[in-house]
């Protein structure tokens, strides 16, 4: 197949629309069900670019779930502890901790629930049977992997009426180097990031604490290589293994933080005891039970606690999470990873991860406040490598 006609551009109004090869050869991709759109595409060649990365610094099965051209989470194929399959909605899966790739499923889609509703999945490997029966019961617009088993297959077929998208990639092709697109009529061309991100890239350890263990090597390098397929600015939470909180394409990079941030309490808080113990009605669906997990935690647009509401999610009332039980769950929190796509200017993004439980930090330096930024992290014990390498993405 050397070019395939979409339904629509970005919007219903941008057409004729079509993916295709520059050079004219063969795409490196089957569409074995469904019609995927323009920015489905878009979601599909930046997610497997993430996994393939990822396995191949890693050494692990690695899955990514993507919405509008930035990961809501990734994650590699560790265990999963039991408060974590529950806060996942995962508890009740049979033979989950014998797919490694189902496991960087279950978290990677588990992280930010609420913002991969309707997503795009990518899988470093061959879809499984279990990661299938995963895929099948959640929201999700399509998925890209390598291959996939035959019962596997007719499974993820059967999702959304049999019009699941379902894209298969030649896991060997290689891009030119040169990569083009247009804006307003003008090309642009640009060398392909390439740039290896490894543990050497960690080498350079600034602060006075110079402990780097394998599990923040590890967790940096999954932040690092995140924020390399995300919309800059960027900053990206780690631990265990997984992203758990992105945040993505902000102007200003305390808010990168801050965003980040909120999303990897809310990841931690989904495994309070009273989160976990929520008495939701047997009728509510998976995704409401998402919203109001998220309105408990964040007590966002209604208080699903107060009297009149409750009555619509749970079985009896529940007592509320309070901002004391907030502040000593995540004050219990450490070892958290992170990683930014371009400098901190200013020490007040080093305040915001300190509440979140981060004691390892990688971004690129060269800010005039470095020292500043430094300073920071040794009033807090943190460890901080600078890699002198920039990853924003647009």
């Amino acid at each position: 197949m050397k070019e395939f006609e979409l339904k629509y551009g970005c919007n219903p109004n941008q057409k004729p629309s079509k993916i295709y090869m520059h050079d004219g050869s063969e795409l490196p991709i089957e569409i074995l069900c469904g019609r995927p759109g323009y920015i489905n595409f878009l979601d599909a060649f930046n997610s497997w670019q993430l996994v393939k990365e990822l396995k191949e610094a890693l050494g692990l099965p690695a899955v990514t779930s993507f919405k509008h051209v930035s990961p809501t989470s990734a994650a590699v194929g560790l265990p999963l502890s039991d408060k974590l399959k529950k806060a996942c909605f995962v508890d009740d899966i049979e033979g989950l901790d014998e797919s490694p790739l189902a496991c960087a499923y279950a978290r990677a889609r588990g992280t930010d629930r609420m913002c991969s509703f309707g997503d795009w999945v990518a899988l470093s490997d061959v879809c499984d049977v279990t990661t299938a029966k995963l895929i099948k019961r959640e929201v999700s617009d399509g998925i890209i992997a390598p291959g996939y088993e035959p019962e596997a297959l007719e499974i993820l077929k059967s999702k959304r009426k049999g019009n699941y998208n379902i894209v298969k990639i030649d896991p060997d092709f290689v891009p030119a180097q040169q990569e083009r697109k247009q804006v307003f009529g003008i090309t642009f061309e640009q060398g392909r990031n390439n740039f290896k991100i490894n543990k050497e890239l960690l080498e350079n350890v600034v602060t006075e604490n110079k402990e780097m263990p394998e599990s923040a090597i590890r967790d940096l390098i999954i932040s690092l290589i995140t924020l390399k397929y995300t919309q800059s600015n960027s900053v990206c939470f780690a631990v265990d293994g997984q992203a758990i909180g992105v945040g993505a394409g902000q102007q200003s990079r305390i808010h990168c933080t801050r965003l980040a941030g909120t999303k990897a309490d809310t990841w931690f808080l989904r495994q309070h005891d009273k989160v976990l113990n929520l008495p939701f009605l047997p009728s509510l669906g998976r995704p409401d039970r998402d919203n109001v997990i998220d309105g408990y935690i964040n007590k966002n647009e209604e208080d699903v606690c107060a009297d009149g509401i409750w009555q619509n999610y749970f079985t009896k009332q529940p007592e509320p999470l309070t901002e004391e039980e907030i502040k000593e769950y995540l004050a219990s929190i450490e070892n958290v990873a992170l990683g930014s796509d371009a400098f901190f200017p200013f020490s007040d993004n080093i305040e915001r991860a300190r509440k979140s439980g981060v004691r390892y930090i990688a971004e690129p330096g060269g800010s005039i406040r470095d020292d500043a930024v430094i300073e920071c992290c040794n009033k807090y014990k943190m460890a901080m490598a600078f890699t002198g390498m920039r990853l924003f993405h647009h």
